[in-house]
């Protein structure tokens, strides 16, 4: 066990010791606020605060963790080692910055509760963020820090031992739209095939024809292929439907049509299911307990997952209700239109909701990306720039998902590339 001495064991303190001792390096902690406790201990000990008590581990603390609410922090990002690093420390601390407030700032998403100007759908844009601004989005800063905290008190105390529990991945599949034609309703169909045929496009107006009529198969349906590859727990992966409404009627499915449910049904035999939250349902308790039960009665199971329409999360409002009804897990953590860590980390990790300084039940994803927002760059160089941060994450022992969709396996050229990276994810160990 390693004793930590701090002066006052705030919910911030608690909070991110937790994430970085004990999830990432598995450490057994405790505190202490009395130096006579500290001092007579035997065992791995630190302290943490503003000047050290002697010459025992210290970590010198900028001060964030001892503040509540939420303020502009001045932060400069200097090089540390092969990565980055803020908040800056002098002194005789064991690491040149307080890592602990630096992993605390980037978590809790405290850059996201102070003013920002949204994107067009209310998002908090990844151009607005630290880690797009200083270039270090693409690394789990978090992660890596942990890893030098953990090698420095290895050398200080080299009878403790750190989690190695190896790479983990987890494949996440969107299917807000399973079908590219068929449940749509037959206003929207009629409207799809008049449109083809007015338009000219008598090749696009056959395609819908033969799927509406049931003579092939719609090219969005590669659910059979999906299942066949699930199954696996070394493998988990986890398939998100959209209940409510869609946010464009051109993408809405009705959710209530037998064939659609007999989907659902039929994909939480091979796997885990999630739910896809609508737009209404994410300002709307009422109607978020109503998809969530909508989606239990289909798959006879409670819902674990979820995921937010669009990605969207305005802090904390939404987060908030997800813990209101009992979500115990969301998949919304990543920027739609960057690859990289939107919170910093690999690592699953608690929401700290800063408003009423609380550490809640619910966990977070890390995604890197989802395919979905980076259609209009190069395949091969999305494809490789992901790859090569999962042997990031793989050399750091830490999480790899990535958000595609069902429409991502339909059969055309151009989505093989996605095909060979949904390969790549789930042989990590070969």
């Amino acid at each position: 066990m390693l004793l930590i001495y701090t002066r006052q064991t705030t919910s911030r303190v608690d909070y991110i010791f937790k994430h970085i001792c004990t999830r990432i390096l598995g450490l057994e902690i405790s505190f202490t606020s009395a130096v006579e406790q500290f001092v007579s201990h035997q065992g791995p000990k630190m302290s943490y605060g503003k000047q050290a008590l002697g010459n025992e581990f210290f970590i010198k603390s900028q001060g964030l963790l001892f503040e509540q609410g939420f303020e502009d922090q001045p932060i400069q990002v200097r090089p540390f080692k092969e990565t980055v690093c803020f908040f800056a420390v002098d002194g005789n601390s064991h690491l040149a910055f307080d890592i602990f407030s630096a992993a605390f700032y980037l978590m809790s998403r405290y850059e996201e509760y102070l003013p920002h100007v949204k994107d067009t759908r209310g998002r908090f844009p990844a151009e607005a963020s630290l880690g797009f601004k200083e270039g270090f989005l693409m690394q789990p800063v978090v992660d890596i820090w942990a890893q030098y905290f953990g090698q420095a008190l290895k050398q200080q105390f080299p009878a403790i031992t750190l989690r190695n529990e190896g790479f983990k991945t987890h494949t996440i599949i969107n299917a807000e739209l399973p079908y590219r034609y068929l449940q749509r309703g037959a206003i929207a169909t009629s409207m799809n095939l008049l449109g083809n045929l007015i338009r000219l496009r008598f090749v696009s107006f056959f395609q819908v024809l033969q799927v509406v009529m049931g003579w092939k198969k719609d090219p969005y349906d590669t659910f059979e292929f999906l299942m066949n590859n699930s199954g696996k727990e070394s493998y988990p992966q986890t398939l998100f439907f959209l209940l409510g409404e869609a946010s464009q009627f051109s993408r809405n499915i009705n959710s209530r049509r037998k064939k659609f449910q007999s989907l659902v049904k039929y994909v939480a035999d091979y796997t885990t299911v999630g739910l896809v939250i609508s737009q209404n349902a994410l300002s709307d308790l009422n109607e978020l307990q109503q998809e969530k039960k909508a989606l239990e009665e289909l798959t006879h199971r409670e819902v674990t997952a979820s995921m937010n329409t669009n990605y969207l999360i305005s802090l904390p409002d939404i987060y908030r209700l997800l813990v209101e009804v009992e979500i115990p897990r969301d998949f919304s953590m990543v920027y739609e239109d960057q690859i990289g860590f939107r919170a910093g980390t690999c690592t699953p990790f608690l929401f700290y909701d800063l408003d009423y300084e609380i550490k809640t039940p619910l966990l977070i994803q890390p995604v890197a990306a989802a395919i979905s927002g980076l259609q209009g760059q190069k395949r091969q160089q999305v494809h490789d720039k992901l790859l090569k941060l999962m042997e990031e994450v793989r050399r750091l022992n830490g999480e790899f998902s990535v958000i595609l969709r069902n429409e991502d396996f339909a059969k055309t050229f151009q989505n093989r590339t996605w095909h060979g990276l949904y390969d790549q994810i789930r042989k990590r160990d070969e």
